[in-house]
């Protein structure tokens, strides 16, 4: 569930005092930046001040050519200088925006990555990093708006209102701070009232993307069902969501920017008529109803412009709410202050009375108890939903336990830093997910650091090496989106690969093997009895054929241990592991389903 929808929307000031310590480390050019800003906000203003000058210095018959020649001069210098001073601000705060939005956006992701598996399970990955996406611009765009467009308008307008409070009547001064309030105010008001169709607007545009990204990543889902046009209507469903949420929200934009010039247009047609009165009573020179003519146009550019900037930063606010609501998830699976490293002494693993469930009310595992001395081999066994690669999830610490615990070399797993205790592990998991690279990059994700010839090695014992000399790209040949070019087999191969280059002390092979022919499998299972020899080794297996050497076996039904054993100790007791390798021993000789399942029945004397 989307936990940004039971939040309080985020106000400027608290993203900004969030962005603040990212800021303030390039202080220096922000305060360089901003005295850059007023300077041009100076020169702007001193341009109609300089066009009164010229202008009354025009209409005196006494006035000397260098006069108006070297006003002439200076309101061009003028006009320049505003210009380049704008320019000179966008040079020095490029870094800044741009570093602070790097900072934020890896806080962001860094973050993604501390939450547990059940947050990742719970949301969609497209509508994820959509937020993102957009809260990237936004960061972005409201710094520089508010430091540097904002306030410095905000400026203009007070410089320019009271030079003409100060200079002119006080009718003067109630016009233009009656236009000001009751733009201020409209403005504020239309704004928030059409806020919510505009997050109504990004809820659609996240949704649509979750649905392309998700049917995408599925693609050989949708062509195994022909579910091309019912993918195309789930998508239109959405994009028609998105298009009516954006009709409304322009029309109220339209609505919004009717106001605003409205009030603009009377505020300055009120000023106009003042001072053209002034002019015919001759309390104001042409020069003065130039200047004040000027003034009411640079007012009323900031007004607008600054009616855009409410808007848009109240949207961009709208975005970052949704990129900081996934920096305010909270971490499940935390290390403690000061946690220390998993220290290894041989990588024995133990776990006591553990109880653990996705749900509070939905059990999976209950009383598991099971020692792996060092270097030795231990088999988890059952039917599907058993528990067993949920034993997997707990040693990495996906999750933490709900009862009882789990000890790495007599050190329990929650005590230490969860870096060293996954630095410890291997793991190549029964659904094999590969990075969008070539093959070279997804065998040394194991070990960055690796020499290319350790990489090489590491796919000879998998066995994939040949595999791969004889593509014509070799170790660089691509994989595609999450390893799709790949077949399973050879994805789960490279996995292995991966994992023997982490040369790890522990070891999970979580249904390693099953994506492979029979013969590649026993090659592969030569390889991992002679790995598994020198580290502590979990496999939780469905083909019971792959685990017959191992040291003790688990059998799970239920979330709890049934029964325990060697191989041979399992099948001289006759209970479920009995029934289980019977059963698998007569699919292969071609059982039927029914008889299948009727046999497994009989023997374990269980429901199916």
């Amino acid at each position: 569930m989307d936990s940004s929808s039971n939040r309080r929307p985020v106000t400027f000031f608290g993203v900004f005092r969030r962005l603040l310590p990212t800021i303030w480390e390039c202080r220096a050019r922000v305060l360089l930046a901003l005295a850059f800003v007023v300077a041009a906000k100076l020169a702007s203003i001193g341009v109609p001040v300089l066009l009164k000058q010229l202008i009354d210095a025009m209409n005196t018959r006494t006035a000397v050519i260098a006069v108006p020649t070297l006003l002439l001069l200076g309101y061009g210098a003028l006009r320049l200088s505003t210009s380049l001073f704008q320019e000179a601000r966008g040079i020095v705060f490029a870094r800044v925006l741009t570093r602070t939005t790097r900072v934020i956006t890896l806080r962001v992701f860094a973050h993604l990555h501390s939450l547990s598996l059940r947050f990742h399970l719970d949301r969609r990955t497209g509508g994820v990093s959509r937020d993102i996406e957009r809260g990237m611009t936004s960061i972005a765009d409201l710094i520089d708006w508010s430091i540097y467009m904002i306030l410095p308008t905000l400026f203009e307008v007070g410089v320019v209102a009271a030079i003409l409070i100060v200079r002119y009547d006080w009718s003067f001064t109630v016009i233009t701070l009656a236009t000001l309030i009751g733009y201020g105010l409209f403005t504020y008001a239309a704004t928030e009232w059409r806020l919510n169709f505009f997050r109504s607007m990004n809820e659609a545009d996240s949704e649509a993307n979750s649905r392309s990204v998700d049917s995408l990543l599925n693609y050989e889902t949708v062509k195994y069902f022909n579910s091309e046009k019912h993918e195309f209507n789930r998508f239109d469903h959405s994009l028609r969501q998105l298009e009516e949420a954006a009709i409304v929200s322009l029309k109220t934009a339209s609505v919004l920017n009717i106001g605003q010039s409205a009030i603009v247009a009377v505020g300055l047609s009120l000023l106009l008529w003042r001072a053209a009165v002034g002019v015919s009573a001759g309390q104001m020179t042409l020069g003065d109803m130039v200047l004040v003519n000027a003034f009411l146009i640079q007012l009323a550019a900031p007004l607008n412009s600054l009616g855009m900037l409410y808007r848009e930063v109240q949207q961009g606010l709208a975005n970052t709410d949704r990129m900081f609501a996934l920096l305010d998830e909270p971490v499940e699976v935390r290390d403690l202050p000061e946690a220390p490293a998993l220290a290894i002494a041989g990588g024995s693993v133990r776990f006591e009375q553990v109880g653990f469930g996705y749900q509070p009310d939905r059990g999976i595992l209950f009383e598991v108890d099971f020692h792996i001395p060092a270097g030795k081999t231990l088999a988890a066994v059952g039917t599907t939903g058993a528990g067993k690669s949920t034993l997997a999830r707990l040693l990495y610490r996906f999750y933490d336990v709900d009862a009882g615990r789990i000890l790495v070399d007599g050190q329990d797993i929650r005590t230490v830093s969860q870096a060293s205790l996954r630095a410890a592990i291997g793991i190549v998991p029964q659904d094999t997910v590969l990075f969008n690279d070539s093959i070279y990059y997804n065998i040394a994700y194991g070990r960055p650091e690796a020499t290319r010839a350790e990489v090489v090695a590491a796919a000879k014992s998998a066995h994939i090496h040949d595999f791969i000399e004889s593509l014509p790209l070799g170790y660089n040949t691509g994989v595609g989106e999450r390893g799709l070019k790949l077949s399973g087999g050879e994805k789960q191969r490279i996995a292995i690969a991966r994992t023997l280059l982490k040369n790890p002390v522990l070891l999970v092979f979580d249904e390693a093997t099953s994506a492979l022919d029979t013969r590649t499998e026993r090659i592969i299972q030569g390889e991992i009895a002679e790995i598994a020899r020198q580290r502590t080794t979990l496999i939780i297996a469905h083909r019971l054929s792959t685990i017959v050497d191992a040291d003790e076996i688990l059998v799970l039904d239920h979330g709890r241990i049934v029964e325990r054993g060697t191989h041979r100790s399992l099948l001289a007791g006759g209970g479920h592991y009995a029934a289980l390798w019977a059963m698998q021993q007569q699919t292969r000789e071609g059982l039927d389903d029914r008889d299948f399942a009727a046999r497994y029945a009989e023997r374990a004397g269980v429901a199916l």
